[in-house]
């Protein structure tokens, strides 16, 4: 499978779609971010303040679906922009706890519903913070809810769907002066780019293998949140 966007240089092997490992729960990545040298130049400041988001992934009977949040349109940064449920972490603040903290905040979502896997790299955004992915399941029977002071919506997007190059895209936008590419995804209601887009170009790489560990056997549920129409 072709994905001329993919940035890792490991090389697959018996899956066609394995490009990228993830970072063990043990050792988060400490590392600058990939697109760091991308945004030098755009970030508003040139610290970046820590952050984490949780890349939720549901086992549904269609297949593995991916959470996301539709942000509030009256917050300060990313409004009304798709996004994974995460925040800035808080002084002193661990890469998971902060990620299991925030997905609570946001979507309602306990830590005994979750099943943290591992992470991907960190990200920067241009509001100049350094976004470490925790990839974990979330039970498929959780019971989420969007907290509206921060989130608009939670839906739901199949992974097969997002691994397909033909719903994947660039953009072309202006910012401060300056022409800037970024990735975007196709979906039939949401717009999915930006920073999120980059965080799911390096889900995507990922062989199934790395997502196959040990989960509780909660009740499967017939019908996702997406609006995407059939799985």
């Amino acid at each position: 499978m072709n994905r001329p966007w993919a940035t890792s240089s490991t090389s697959p092997a018996a899956d066609p779609v394995a490009c990228r490992v993830l970072h063990a729960l043990d050792a988060p990545p400490l590392g600058p971010p990939a697109n760091l040298p991308d945004l030098i130049d755009l970030l508003i400041s040139p610290l970046l303040r820590p952050a984490a988001v949780l890349v939720g992934l549901i086992r549904r009977h269609s297949g593995t679906h991916v959470l996301f949040t539709l942000r509030n349109p009256d917050l300060t940064h990313h409004a009304g922009q798709v996004s994974f449920p995460g925040g800035r972490l808080d002084e002193g603040e661990a890469v998971l706890a902060g990620a299991l903290r925030e997905a609570f905040e946001e979507i309602a979502v306990n830590a005994a519903s979750i099943v943290p896997v591992g992470y991907l790299d960190p990200v920067a955004t241009i509001s100049a913070y350094r976004v470490t992915p925790v990839v974990a399941w979330v039970s498929a029977d959780a019971a989420l809810r969007a907290n509206p002071q921060e989130v608009a919506e939670i839906f739901e997007v199949p992974l097969a769907r997002l691994r397909d190059p033909d719903v994947r895209s660039e953009r072309v936008l202006e910012w401060r002066g300056r022409e800037r590419r970024t990735g975007a995804y196709r979906h039939p209601v949401h717009d999915i780019w930006g920073v999120t887009a980059s965080i799911v170009d390096q889900l995507i790489e990922l062989p199934d293998s790395a997502l196959d560990v040990p989960l509780p056997q909660p009740k499967f549920q017939d019908r996702a949140l997406s609006k995407d129409g059939p799985a």
